[in-house]
């Protein structure tokens, strides 16, 4: 994927079903912070019945989503409010959806209904935006070289990051993830083989 959306700022909305009050809060994050988001929620909100939630991340070159109906029926909560951010196509997102229970019981598809609702109008309250993605790329080629590496590297619209010579000439390029096969081929063709590149982590 060459970009993906995602939230520029956290959003909530309130709503009431039935006397239970449901808090949705929705926020950009990462792989790596949601777990502790999650848990820093739950704190904040320790008196609540329920503190459910689900989040949608990307994670190497793939998305890593999760659920988590915490204590709710099975499936009533943590998938719709992940269905949610996947119907928004949202990427690096969490969604947490705080339930205080009002005495009566809403039974799975009011639950569903709820759970899915309160995350839609989080949504609606958000401002969504999109972002690039790139792929770093480091290259060492010979110094005669250079004027084909450098073809190579406008054709294909990477982006120089850092160029520098010693025994040999070293650039570094990012450019969109589906550019990265043919802008490789094209620097192997250009520099006959000799130029070496590598992905960075």
């Amino acid at each position: 994927m060459d970009s993906y959306q995602t939230l520029a700022a956290p959003a909530s909305a309130r709503l009431t079903r039935e006397r239970s009050r449901f808090l949705a809060i929705v926020e950009p994050t990462t792989h790596d912070q949601a777990a502790e988001r999650i848990d820093a929620l739950r704190r904040q909100y320790h008196d609540a019945t329920h503190v459910c939630s689900a989040y949608r991340c990307r994670r190497n070159l793939s998305v890593a989503s999760h659920a988590d109906d915490a204590g709710e029926p099975r499936g009533s909560a943590g998938t719709p409010i992940l269905l949610a951010l996947e119907g928004a196509q949202l990427l690096d997102v969490l969604a947490v959806v705080v339930r205080y229970f009002g005495g009566v019981k809403l039974g799975i598809g009011g639950l569903v209904r709820a759970y899915s609702d309160a995350t839609a109008a989080a949504l609606a309250q958000a401002r969504i935006i999109e972002r690039s993605v790139e792929t770093t790329l480091r290259i060492a080629f010979p110094h005669e070289t250079n004027a084909g590496v450098m073809r190579a590297v406008h054709s294909h619209g990477a982006r120089v990051l850092e160029i520098r010579y010693d025994t040999q000439g070293h650039a570094t390029v990012a450019l969109s993830p589906s550019r990265v096969e043919a802008f490789t081929d094209a620097v192997r063709e250009e520099t006959g083989a000799r130029a070496t590149l590598e992905k960075v982590p």
